[in-house]
């Protein structure tokens, strides 16, 4: 059976902010830059070397999705994909490199009784209540 990577859309403008600490000199560094005009402020900066990063390992990152079976990009859940899945009698194993969400429609006994795990390397969203429910099988 030959593996393969599932890729969902992007959504491009949607982010995810995170926080990180540099040392001074660093900063020092990108603000140098950035007054030199090589990049228009430092958010420009720190995206550009993060995907440069990325893009240097970027065979290892696909070699790692297909063997993970991960799906790439969005993936979002509505109410009627759960109760399609329960009217099944299925369970689901989500995994995502990207972006997962629950519609905040979804009821969490609902989403208790038809999703068995969920795997995101990136950032999930739902509901508190989902996210609570969910707790112990979200990794």
């Amino acid at each position: 059976m030959a593996a393969e990577i599932h890729r969902l859309r992007d959504r491009a403008g949607e982010t995810e902010k995170i926080t990180i600490n540099l040392g001074y000199v660093d900063l020092g560094h990108i603000d140098l830059l950035v007054q030199e005009g090589f990049y228009s402020n430092r958010t420009d900066f720190i995206r550009t070397a993060i995907r440069n990063r990325l893009a240097a390992h970027a065979e290892e990152v696909k070699k790692s999705i297909v063997r993970h079976t991960l799906e790439l990009g969005l993936r979002h859940f509505t109410r009627a994909d759960l109760e399609a899945v329960k009217a099944a009698g299925e369970k689901l194993h989500i995994k995502v490199v990207g972006l997962t969400s629950i519609a905040p429609d979804v009821p969490a006994a609902l989403a208790l009784e038809t999703i068995e795990s969920i795997t995101v390397l990136g950032a999930l969203h739902a509901t508190k209540e989902i996210k609570s429910a969910l707790a112990d099988r979200i990794r």
